[in-house]
Parts: structure tokens; sequence; C-alpha cells
């Protein structure tokens, strides 16, 4: 996973009628399928309260339920920063240690917790190591092997070959009637890759948990730390202009949404929450989350905390979900086994000093990857191997897409197995990761949303694991680095499998559903 700032942990068709992921069944049904209305700031800020907590307090819908829990927040010390009144998720800054406590025994409060474990001061990814920047001497050089009709350095882009995606652009590069949402750390909308595609009006800031709607808002805060939202976003619509790189679907709109704490580097609960309810309002098709929610990589659903988090998440994305939006994200890079019994979690929480546990993956929760209806994307690198970093799982994956990986070496320029995109400030760079993945498959989702305009985030899904091309658990022992050790192991068939889910996406075949 990605270590932006100081530090940062590793970080669900056939024909139509292909469900989508289990249900987890442990949600509150009637708010989570509520809809949501837009925040509104009554009281504080949305940054700094000096020693206070952050909140997310899960409520019924109605409006008496909301004003009686409003006015008990109130009561208890708290203070109202946003309030989704549609999916009843309030996000709270408090002070008084009792607060959670004292607010979760309040009649019409289904859930509340903390959404981090340190005071608030006045959110990170999925991409595995540090960023390799092309110089200009080295852009210069992948340029002089560009074929004739491609971009500069799509000859170093061997993951839209292996996904058909260069083929793909020239039948249907995608429609320009449909916008991919980056939640993520902000996106560069000044790259001249990025510029012709990118949707301002479809673009916030959710830090704090209310949408700042302001010019640039969406931009990176540090542009050499916070580098891979712009990466992400070029990975699905950098245009087909003669500059650069060339994303899955050049043709789409991309926006911004960034839920990066500017402190830490942190996605916290409020801030994913924000930008789930903001992209479905502003009609948003396909949101890519390359992340986990902080601070815990897995939410158990026994401590009142993380159950609310989990909660206040799952609201807003079902909620998207059936405003029109299909979301994906990536898998994490820790090479867990999602369905095993027990994984062992030493990094959580990562706003403060973590603590040694042992979960149960069935009951503890990776979000948003694991919640019901998101599309949960494994990495895989050149050969079509499985990364070695991917974490992996039978029944948890749903499709698989290229990640990049170091181990594996592309026939291509530089001979480098990660992936080439957009960085700030008009530069290009390699990342590797399953937050390089989700991006890859949400360029696929595009194409087909662009081809199937009136199909739901459910036949979006259907259609995504349709044209994927499984190549079945390896024949041999999976040994991701190459030292000789067993790393993983792949359960399943040819056809749905641990490593890849229902396949790794097939670009051209979308274009020609």
């Amino acid at each position: 996973m990605a270590h932006l700032r100081s530090r940062r942990r590793l970080a669900l068709t056939l024909p139509l009628g292909l469900a989508l992921t289990a249900s987890l069944g442990f949600l509150p049904g009637a708010a989570s399928a509520a809809p949501a209305d837009s925040p509104a700031a009554t009281a504080g800020s949305a940054t700094a309260d000096a020693g206070a907590l952050a909140y997310v307090v899960n409520t019924r819908t109605d409006h008496r339920t909301l004003a009686s829990v409003k006015k008990a927040i109130d009561k208890a010390g708290g203070t109202v920063v946003a309030s989704y009144d549609r999916i009843g998720v309030i996000v709270v800054h408090a002070s008084n240690p009792e607060f959670g406590r004292q607010i979760r025994a309040v009649k019409g409060v289904q859930s509340a917790g903390a959404t981090r474990t340190s005071p608030l001061v006045a959110s990170g990814t999925t991409d595995e190591g540090a960023a390799q920047v092309l110089s200009k001497e080295q852009a210069k050089s992948l340029a002089a092997h560009a074929a004739s009709g491609a971009e500069p350095l799509e000859a170093d882009q061997w993951d839209l070959r292996a996904i058909g995606a260069d083929k793909a652009a020239k039948i249907n590069p995608g429609s320009r009637d449909v916008t991919v949402g980056v939640i993520d750390t902000g996106v560069d909308d000044t790259h001249p890759d990025l510029a012709p595609n990118f949707s301002a009006s479809q673009s916030a800031n959710c830090v704090g948990g209310k949408a700042d709607t302001s010019p640039g808002a969406w931009r990176p805060y540090d542009p050499a730390e916070d580098y891979h939202g712009t990466h992400v976003a070029g990975e699905i619509a950098a245009a087909r202009n003669g500059i650069g790189v060339a994303g899955v679907a050049p043709g789409v709109k991309v926006a911004g949404i960034k839920v990066s704490d500017p402190n830490d580097g942190l996605f916290y609960p409020e801030n994913v929450v924000c930008a789930f309810v903001f992209a479905a309002d502003h009609g948003v098709e396909v949101t890519n989350n390359s992340y986990y929610v902080d601070p815990w990589l897995y939410n158990c659903m026994d401590d009142p905390d993380q159950k609310a988090i989990v909660d206040a998440v799952d609201r807003a994305q079902l909620y998207a979900q059936k405003k029109g939006t299909l979301n994906l994200a990536s898998a994490g890079n820790s090479n867990d086994d999602l369905d095993s019994d027990a994984l062992v979690d030493d990094s959580s929480p990562d706003d403060a000093t973590p603590v040694h546990r042992t979960i149960d993956p069935h009951k503890c929760f990776d979000i948003p990857t694991q919640l019901p209806g998101v599309v949960t994307v494994s990495a895989s690198g050149p050969t079509g191997a499985k990364a070695y970093y991917s974490s992996y799982g039978k029944g948890v994956i749903d499709i698989a897409a290229p990640g990049g990986d170091k181990f594996q070496f592309p026939d291509t320029p530089s001979k480098n197995g990660r992936i080439l995109s957009t960085m700030p400030g008009g530069q290009y760079g390699f990342l590797q990761g399953t937050s390089m993945a989700s991006p890859h498959a949400a360029g696929v989702a595009a194409l087909l949303k662009s081809a199937h305009p009136r199909a739901t985030p459910a036949q979006l899904q259907a259609l995504l694991k349709a044209e994927a091309d499984n190549p079945g658990c390896p024949s041999d022992p999976y040994d991701g680095d190459g030292d000789g050790v067993v790393d993983a192991t792949c359960e399943g068939g040819k056809h749905v499998n641990g490593f890849y889910g229902f396949g790794i996406v097939d670009a051209l075949d979308a274009v020609k559903r």
C-alpha cells in the first residue's frame, strides 16, 4: 500500500442475471437504502477542533429522528459539521470522551463511533513502493520508440496492450457523457494529458466531510507527495492528444474528489462518505477507490467505532449505487487471502500506535472494497500472473487488471513492469499496486457505460465480469517474488478463482459488446 507523507500501510457478467457481491448482512437496511441530501455545516470547522475527535452518527432518516438526534448531539457536547440527512449520517466533532457511549444510547441512533483514534489537528492508498518519475531525458528517449499514431510514451504502456485498450480506442474511446470520479489525493487538472477530459463541475474537496467546490479545491495539497490521484486519473482517461501517455478510456471525462487529509495523508470515513454522496449527486457514472478507509485496515463489527465506520461508508456507497454509480475499489497490497479464516493486522490504527491483532476477514472488513456491490479488483503484472503484493480470495475478488509488478518484465523500451501514467506538474512516472489495477478496471467500466448508456450499476458489473479473460489458477505453486517460497494459494477453477475473480478485464471485448 502507499507510504504517503511520514507513513502509510499496505493497503464484487456473466449474463446480466449474475448477482452482485453477497450482502454483508450486518447493516441496517432501511437507512442504508435511503437517499441522501447535500451536507449542511451547522457549526464548527471541518478541519480542526483542538482536542476533539471526529465521529459518524448513523440514524433513521425521518425528520423527527434526525432533529431529536441533533439535539442530543448538542447536549452531549458535540458539534455537527455535516449532515447527510437522506442516508442518516451525521459528521460530528466532540471533545467529550464519553460522547460515543452517550450518543449510542439515544433513541433513533443505529450506530455511532469515532472515525480516528487521535485528536483532530489544525486520509492513504494502495500503491506499492516509491514512484519513479521520468526525467525529461528519459521521456525523450522513450518517445523515440513511439509507433506511428501512438502517444509519445505509449511504447512503455504494456498495460494498455495487455487488455487491448490501444485497439479499443480505435473503435470507441469512450463517451463524453460518461464521467469517472477519482476519489483520491486530488487530481492535477492542469496536466496537459488530463486537462482535455477534466470535469471541474463534478470535482470537489471532501476533506472534513463537507464538499468544497471552489476552483482548484480538488488539486493535490503537495504535488511532490500527493501524486497518487493524478496517476490514477491518467490511467483512466489520459487523452490521446499527441502528448505523453494514453488512458484506458481516453474519450470519457474524469473528475477529482479529494479525500486525503492534508496533515497525515489518511482517508478518514467522513471524507469518503462525502465523496460517494457528492459523486452520486453530480452524475458521476463510475468511481475509482484506490485506498482503504483509515484508520483501520480491517473494521470489526464487534467494535462500536469500527461498526459505525462501516455503516456510514456503506450507506453512502449504496446511495451512490442507487443513483446509478458503479463503484470499483482496489483489493489491497498485503498479499492477504481475504477468504481465509484469520489474518494478522499489525498496522491499525494507523493514526496512532498500531496494535497487533488477529482478525477474521469475514467479520472484519477492508472498506470500501468489501462492501456489497463494490467491484473488488486484484492486480496482475506484465506476464498476466497475479502481482506479488496483491491481496486475493475466492468469492471476494471480482476481477483483475494490470497493476504492475517489478518482478515481471515486459517487452518494452524500459523493461519496467510498473504502470506509467501522469504525475502532477506535467510529469510522468511509474507506480505499481492494486491502486493501479482498479483504475484500469474503472476505465473498462467507463467504456462499457459508453456502449450501454442505460445499463445499471448491477448490469455494468455483470458486463465487466462477462468480458474478462480468466487465465485460471497457476499450475505451479505461486512464488510471486521468485525467492523459492510459496507466497499464495489460488483456489477455484478456470472461470472463477481467488486470484483473478472472473478474469482480467478486456477493453477490446468491452467496446465490441
